[in-house]
């Protein structure tokens, strides 16, 4: 869309529109808060997490239509425990606590928590006692439902104005509800997919009790996002660094969309990609959606700056101080930039809180590339930092992206050079783009890439005896690696069938010459990394 296309209401407007019905959930140091937040979006209502120590102008600035209190570590019997700010209960929206929240919500408004001898950890199941707004549609009185319990402390007596409408074998008061002032407390986490009905529920305090519409759209954030960079740029430029991954895509275009050839973008090719990748982003980019893009070829320069490094930390570094001199250099040569545009999401700018109560900001490294915007005097657009990467995805299939970007398995910045642990030749890299390709279409053959988080191949630094037809072979080896995970934190290995594996493995040594023996990585996370280095 051409920058001086008709250009729709106001940022502010469409902010009032989209996010009118929004909810508020204060973090107490949870390890599942952002699943609450996803939750809540699916439904198609707007939330942000905010950590406990919000002050009340802020809380009151963001005029909330219903408040959800997360799950913490802490116990609320400690005097120095995390406490509920009290502009929580004055603003007289409803209020949702969970596990901890629900705890330090019944102490706050006068009930009693106690230390249990009976704890639950894992699978629990609640009995229906009484009918309450949250189960509608979903639990039904005296019906037993399956959740997730993780707590020690229990509350031993309500608060006033508050009754019990489910319990379990080790809380008693394991779902509460005070419906005349819209106050509810789950003991159990809903927000995970351990609880079946948990999403429902969730919903069901949003839109039946918060009264929320949830006409948060993708559709909608697009047409926000497009007019909300239309007002911070004006007429100025914008160079974007473009990796060919989802984040940058997605980013790239729908700044494009909002400000045409307002925008360049930068994509430095260190030949570290999978095969036909490079080819790819530039077809794609210049082809499909006509943005322009400087390709810049520094494979060589990253070659030679990493011969003889085998410290994967150093090459991290190494690939790291390249790309930010690289991208410097061409965007110098572009000049007149105002904006750098950045694929930063929504996790990475969540203000997190420790288990000792301290908040943090917490920006991942890699997306403050090298600190470019003060080294070259411009300002971020950012219009991805309020999204998830599940909407991320979601809003580039809004932009018409095509699905092989858009499902694309997570790819590091470094690329395969941290799949090569030891020292990166041009050989070696041939090599492995051989195997992965081979890995990666067996994969898609069997329709199993969707359901797969990550996949790759990795070249072992070791050489081993084969045979082969009559002679006897002295060649490397690799390692195939699957895992599903929700968010890349914890993983599990993907259960591959033999058959599977025997495929893949015989394509492989028969096809790529230098190959003679294949393993399966069957390490979950933790112990290991998703990535070998």
């Amino acid at each position: 869309m051409p920058a001086d296309a008709t250009i729709p209401a106001s940022s502010t407007k469409l902010d009032e529109s989209l996010h009118q019905d929004r909810i508020l959930i204060l973090d107490f140091g949870s390890q599942v808060t952002q699943l609450i937040a996803r939750r809540v979006r699916e439904s198609g209502v707007y939330c942000e997490i905010w950590p406990f120590t919000a002050t009340e102008e802020r809380i009151r600035a963001f005029a909330p239509r219903g408040i959800i209190l997360s799950g913490g570590p802490a116990s609320v019997t400690n005097p120095d425990s995390p406490r509920v700010p009290e502009v929580v209960f004055e603003l007289a929206v409803p209020v949702l606590g969970i596990c901890y929240g629900q705890q330090a919500m019944c102490l706050q408004l006068g009930g009693r928590v106690e230390s249990s001898d009976h704890r639950e950890f894992g699978r629990a199941f609640v009995d229906i006692v009484e009918d309450c707004a949250l189960f509608r549609g979903a639990w039904a009185r005296g019906n037993r439902e399956q959740v997730w319990m993780s707590h020690g402390d229990r509350v031993t007596e309500l608060p006033p104005g508050f009754r019990i409408v489910a319990v379990s074998e080790g809380a008693p008061f394991a779902v509460i509800a005070d419906e005349g002032r819209r106050l509810y407390g789950v003991q159990f986490h809903p927000e995970v997919v351990h609880t079946p009905h948990g999403a429902a529920l969730l919903r069901n305090f949003t839109h039946n009790v918060a009264g929320c519409s949830g006409t948060w759209t993708m559709a909608g954030f697009r047409d926000m996002e497009i007019a909300r960079i239309r007002e911070q740029v004006g007429t100025g430029k914008v160079i974007c660094g473009l990796s060919g991954g989802v984040d940058s895509s997605v980013a790239a275009v729908l700044i494009h969309e909002a400000i045409g050839d307002q925008l360049t973008c930068i994509f430095v090719d260190h030949g570290m990609m999978r095969a036909g990748e490079a080819e790819e982003v530039i077809e794609t980019f210049r082809g499909r959606f006509n943005i322009r893009l400087v390709h810049r070829d520094a494979s060589e320069l990253f070659l030679r700056e990493l011969d003889g490094v085998t410290d994967p930390e150093i090459k991290r570094k190494t690939i790291g101080r390249l790309f930010v001199e690289v991208f410097e250099e061409e965007a110098t040569k572009l000049g007149g930039a105002q904006f750098l545009a950045q694929g930063t999401l929504y996790p990475d700018v969540i203000e997190s809180v420790s288990f000792t109560g301290g908040p943090s900001v917490t920006i991942k490294s890699h997306h403050n590339v090298g600190g470019l915007p003060e080294r070259m005097n411009m300002q971020l657009v950012e219009p991805l930092r309020e999204l998830f990467k599940d909407e991320v995805r979601d809003l580039g299939r809004e932009l018409d992206i095509p699905e092989v970007i858009v499902g694309r398995h997570p790819f590091p910045g470094p690329g395969l050079a941290i799949r090569i642990p030891g020292n990166i030749t041009r050989e070696k890299l041939d090599l492995l783009r051989k195997v992965d390709s081979v890995y990666l279409e067996e994969i898609r053959a069997a329709g199993l890439y969707d359901a797969i988080w990550q996949a790759f191949a990795v070249l072992l630094p070791v050489r081993t005896v084969g045979v082969m037809g009559d002679g006897r072979t002295y060649d490397q080896a690799c390692a195939l690696r699957a895992v599903t995970s929700t968010d890349g934190m914890t993983a599990d290995v993907y259960p591959f069938d033999m058959g599977f594996l025997n495929r893949v493995a015989g394509r492989i040594v028969n096809e790529v010459r230098g190959i003679n023996r294949v393993t399966y990585d069957i390490t979950s996370k933790p112990p290991g990394t998703i990535e070998w280095e």
